[in-house]
C-alpha cells in the first residue's frame, strides 16, 4: 500500500499514480535593531528565521486531483549582518525620529 493523501474512487481504476518532488529555495530578509552586530546576530539567532509549524502543505497548490505529501525546509545558508543605518532624532525637531543610513555605525555618541 502507497501512501498518499489522494482520494480514489472506482472511477480511478486504471489510472497510474505520480510523484514528483520540488526543491524551491526560500530567501527571507528581516532587519532588527540592535546596539551592535553582536547583539543583532543573537537577536536573529534567537527570534528569527522560519517558523516551522507554518511549513505546512497550505503553501502549496493543490488542484485537479493534485495532492500534496510532505513540505520541509532545510536551513542552508546565510549572509553576513549588514549595518543598514542609525536611528536618530532629527536636529530640527526631537519628536521626529528616522534611520539615517548616512550615519555611522559607531561614533563617540554611542553608550556601550
Amino acid at each position: 500500500m502507497t501512501d498518499t493523501n489522494i482520494i480514489i474512487t472506482k472511477n480511478d481504476v486504471g489510472k497510474n499514480l505520480y510523484r514528483k518532488t520540488t526543491y524551491y529555495t526560500l530567501m527571507v530578509t528581516q532587519d532588527v535593531l540592535a546596539k551592535d552586530k553582536d547583539e543583532a546576530d543573537n537577536l536573529f539567532i534567537d527570534n528569527g528565521g522560519i517558523n516551522h509549524s507554518e511549513i505546512t502543505n497550505q503553501i502549496t497548490d493543490q488542484n485537479n486531483g493534485v495532492e500534496t505529501l510532505f513540505v520541509d525546509a532545510d536551513y542552508q545558508d546565510s549572509s553576513n549582518t549588514d549595518y543598514i543605518g542609525k536611528v536618530v532624532e532629527d536636529p530640527s525637531d526631537e519628536d521626529d525620529i528616522y534611520i539615517d543610513d548616512l550615519e555611522p555605525e559607531f561614533n563617540t555618541n554611542d553608550k556601550e
